[in-house]
């Protein structure tokens, strides 16, 4: 099991790794746009990488090459409210593809999928954290190097602990 704690380390197999989570804390009520990461156990359902800056991570979890034109809706609004989506889209959303390197590998956190329920948060993702480890919408971020060795030691069973 991997932990994050409040502290703002990662923990897996007793190993502590500076990571980030969303500006306003932990919440066990999570609201979109309330920048707040959810507390809860999950698991992760997918990897998404960048084939242009990164090689396809060694791991056991499904692995899908992000695309320029990728996207995740954020607009509760619609029908593909917490869902990738095809751009451009009339509807709110992140892009997939972007400038920074926040994105260039990241894991999908089953968090509100299954069910999806409508404005209680989308897009949380455990993804590769900015210079500074500056908190996050919601996510939590690590570096790219410790994503990379955290990749290669979970598979689709290993479960996330938040808070």
């Amino acid at each position: 099991m991997i932990k994050i704690s409040k502290s703002g380390f990662l923990t897996l197999n007793r190993v502590k790794y500076k990571c980030s989570f969303g500006k306003n804390g932990f919440t066990k009520n999570k609201l979109e746009g309330d920048l707040k990461t959810p507390v809860g156990i999950f698991k992760f359902l997918n990897c998404y990488y960048r084939s242009d800056r990164t090689l396809k991570p060694l791991t056991y979890v499904p692995c899908i090459k992000i695309k320029k034109d990728m996207g995740w809706c954020d607009d509760p609004l619609s029908e593909d409210y917490n869902k990738p989506i095809t751009l451009p889209s009339k509807f709110s959303h992140e892009k997939l593809y972007r400038k920074d390197n926040m994105y260039d590998i990241f894991l999908v956190i089953n968090y509100n999928i299954n069910p999806i329920k409508k404005f209680l948060g989308s897009a949380i993702f455990l993804h590769i954290a900015n210079y500074n480890y500056k908190p996050t919408k919601g996510c939590v971020s690590i570096s790219k190097k410790n994503l990379i060795y955290l990749l290669k030691n979970i598979n689709t069973d290993t479960k996330i602990k938040i808070g």
